[in-house]
């Protein structure tokens, strides 16, 4: 069989490929190695490999690799939640389960509400911060700069703590968990709308402007149709979050189902627990099917 020389170019394309081949495994490894030496630092600082005693069942102590130490605790902490429950009086049991239920779905109504109004300051400080955040909108970097600044110091601290500072400033009620939820939204809203503001079509908005228009009707007639699509999705989504927040923030005294998790794990009543749980997961279930039955509405996919 006669074989051809290899041309210069082919010759110089296999000679590049191979570089960069050579290059490409070499960014692998090394970028594999930094990942495994950061993961293994984290989980030494993160206690993953302590050493703990335990007690066996002869009485004895002994050492343990404290994650297997652990499960066994885990599993009976979760058995204690869970109800006696006899199909032969079930209705009994899950009244005897829910038995504060009429206290637990006015404390749920007010966790919803708390939620949505929270979502709604949020969204809308997170929608008007979201437009001077982004690079491609900001009238000028100063405005740039301190707008991400607040926003990042609105998400950067932790619901909880705000609540603790509104609950501290306001007193203990609802005005707190909302006051907190919607900050912390507003942060996080405002970085994700800013993100979707960053990749438009910048040509509608330059012909505005080259009609004479200004940057708000710039913004009002050349942005907002573009991003609306995903500010919907993005408010559907933290309208979920914001709900599994609010039955938190209660813990510190912020309203809502939180005040009667912290009583159940004061007292011990496991059970109030996983009753607590299935109704914010319910609750949870059905706000999310309805935002996806929402979500698609809106974006022209009908409902399914």
């Amino acid at each position: 069989m006669t074989t051809f020389p290899l041309s210069p170019a082919v010759q110089a394309f296999e000679a590049a490929y191979a570089v960069a081949r050579r290059r490409s495994r070499l960014i692998w490894l090394v970028s594999t190695l930094v990942f495994a030496v950061l993961f293994m630092g984290a989980a030494l600082q993160s206690d993953f490999f302590k050493i703990t005693q335990v007690t066996l069942a002869d009485g004895s102590r002994a050492e343990r690799w404290i994650i297997p130490a652990g499960l066994p605790r885990l599993g009976e902490y979760l058995y204690k939640t869970i109800p006696s429950l006899s199909w032969d009086t079930l209705g009994s049991d899950i009244a005897a389960w829910f038995w504060a239920w009429r206290t637990w779905a006015v404390l749920l109504l007010e966790t919803i509400l708390i939620a949505f109004m929270a979502t709604v300051f949020g969204v809308a400080g997170g929608f008007l911060l979201s437009f001077p955040a982004a690079r491609n909108l900001s009238p000028n970097p100063w405005v740039l700069w301190i707008t991400r600044r607040f926003l990042e110091i609105a998400r950067t601290v932790p619901e909880l703590v705000w609540a603790l500072i509104f609950v501290f400033s306001f007193g203990i009620g609802p005005m707190a968990g909302v006051m907190a939820i919607a900050l912390h939204a507003m942060g996080a809203l405002g970085k994700l709308y800013s993100e979707a503001n960053e990749n438009i079509d910048m040509r509608p908005l330059d012909g505005i402007k080259a009609s004479g228009g200004t940057w708000a009707q710039q913004i009002r007639f050349g942005a907002v149709p573009q991003v609306l699509p995903n500010i919907i999705s993005y408010t559907l989504l933290r309208f979920e979050i914001n709900v599994r927040s609010s039955s938190i923030i209660g813990y510190v005294g912020a309203g809502g189902l939180g005040q009667e998790f912290r009583t159940a794990v004061s007292l011990q009543e496991y059970t109030d627990l996983s009753a607590l749980f299935v109704i914010i997961f319910v609750t949870v279930m059905l706000i999310d099917y309805g935002s996806e039955k929402l979500r698609h509405r809106f974006i022209g996919l009908g409902l399914r």
